[in-house]
């Protein structure tokens, strides 16, 4: 048991989803490892696949996989770009003041729970990177605040409602996918006949925007089903894991010194940062994961007080992003392997043989959250499977657009049960992925079936 936690002991109360849910958090609590450890057995598990599956030498797999550990260098710099902006916008003081007060809001347990996973939803919807750190936070701030309420909150439960609103995040601002479609010259341009997409017909179509409202209020009524009732037994948070940003003011002696604390060094470069992005749009420019980046950035320039904030909040988002950098190059080299050997092209073409126009983007879908699974990048994701899903797609007749967000849901979606993106949450929260896999397992069932219903409905 976490020493910030207690236990209520249970008796025969809440509902039957809520009762049915305490064998299987008991099974993942007892044998789901670290992600780092998830990321080595995976790549053990891909190439036993891949000798199985494919006739590819045990010396190719080798170098296939050495050879993948570079990844897309550029990619990777991106999506660790967005991730750490995401969590320093998070803790700069006027955000954190916000959370501050949203965590007085909830005023019942049942509430805490679907509030804290549409504060994450919406939050992710902007930026993966802000919504997975917004996420562990305010459930941290609602634990807190709810205790000196009365109320009883089930903590792991809590920190599965902020994941939870990381489901959606491919249907947002921030989505890779749709975003390198509607990029010139990306990798997915010949896949488009040379054509991008613009985004107004796939994260904005009107469409996808329903499918993103249904999969909020199907999610959240899952949560609402399973969430622990007055008599279930729960975690409770015992002491204030909020912590305390340095916020890296430092004794002003020198002229260096009073350039270090001076709001107007930041304040210039966010205005500047605004400027150009004005331009860029102004001009024609398309939104792009490097615009989203620089928009983030420029918020941060404009929100921080001083350089000597900046430089303290940077180095509290390195510490809680590290993990997921280490892992980046391990997936990397999965992705190596899937490709080399050809498994992205079998579990692909196993989906596609079955498919015709219709079911097509359900199929794309289900492919990806699979592929997903081993490769959880959507970007990445995007540079294998896309070209595939894209070119099979247009020999039945799909419109790309369907593709493009078909391979979008199912990266969302299957990362409910990959530990990689939940990396940040023991550093916020204070717990492990095996404590709330239980109620992730809901939020992929329940979204499923949102994203699969909404791509049959598009494609009729």
């Amino acid at each position: 048991m976490s020493s910030h936690t207690s236990t209520t002991q249970p008796r025969k109360e809440g509902t039957a989803l809520s009762r049915a849910m305490r064998p299987v958090n008991h099974v993942v609590e007892r044998f789901i490892p670290s992600s780092l450890v998830f990321s080595i057995l995976l790549t053990f598990i891909v190439v036993i696949l891949a000798l199985i599956l494919t006739d590819t030498a045990p010396g190719d797999l080798v170098v296939y996989w050495g050879d993948g550990l570079a990844g897309p260098l550029d990619f990777i710099t991106q999506m660790a770009l967005i991730l750490l902006l995401g969590h320093i916008l998070a803790n700069t003081g006027p955000v954190r003041h916000g959370l501050s007060f949203l965590g007085s809001v909830p005023r019942t347990e049942l509430a805490a729970y679907a509030f804290v996973f549409m504060v994450a939803a919406l939050a992710s919807l902007i930026t993966w990177g802000l919504g997975l750190v917004v996420g562990g936070l305010l459930a941290r701030e609602v634990a807190y605040q709810g205790r000196d309420k009365g109320l009883r909150l089930h903590f792991p439960m809590l920190v599965a409602a902020g994941f939870a609103g990381f489901v959606v995040w491919h249907m947002g601002y921030s989505a890779s996918g749709p975003l390198t479609a509607a990029t010139e010259g990306s990798f997915l341009a010949d896949s488009l006949d040379g054509q991008a997409i613009p985004i107004s017909q796939t994260v904005f179509s009107s469409w996808n925007m329903l499918a993103a409202l249904a999969t909020i209020l199907v999610v959240g009524f899952a949560l609402f089903l399973v969430a622990p009732r007055k008599g279930d037994k729960i975690s409770e948070l015992q002491i204030d894991l909020r912590e305390t940003i340095d916020d890296g003011q430092e004794d002003v002696v020198t002229p260096a010194d009073k350039l270090d604390a001076s709001r107007l060094v930041t304040l210039l470069v966010g205005l500047l940062l605004v400027t150009y992005l004005v331009l860029h749009f102004s001009r024609g420019g398309t939104l792009t994961l490097d615009t989203v980046n620089w928009s983030f950035l420029a918020l941060i320039m404009l929100l921080v007080r001083n350089p000597f904030e900046l430089i303290a909040l940077t180095k509290n988002a390195a510490s809680n992003v590290g993990e997921i950098l280490l892992q980046f190059p391990l997936y990397a080299g999965i992705l190596g392997l899937m490709v080399g050997s050809g498994l992205v092209q079998i579990f692909s073409d196993a989906f596609v043989s079955i498919s015709n126009p219709v079911t097509f983007g359900m199929l794309a879908f289900l492919a990806a959250g699979l592929v997903n699974f081993f490769v959880p990048s959507g970007g990445g994701q995007f540079a294998v499977q896309g070209p595939i899903m894209l070119s099979a797609g247009a020999d039945l007749g799909v419109d790309p657009e369907i593709t493009i967000m078909a391979v979008s849901y199912g990266d969302q979606w299957t990362n409910m049960i990959q530990p990689f993106w939940a990396i940040p949450l023991p550093a916020i929260a204070g717990l492990k992925m095996r404590d709330i896999l239980g109620y992730t397992t809901v939020v992929l069932i329940a979204s499923g079936l949102v994203f699969a219903a909404t791509l049959l409905l598009v494609s009729l």
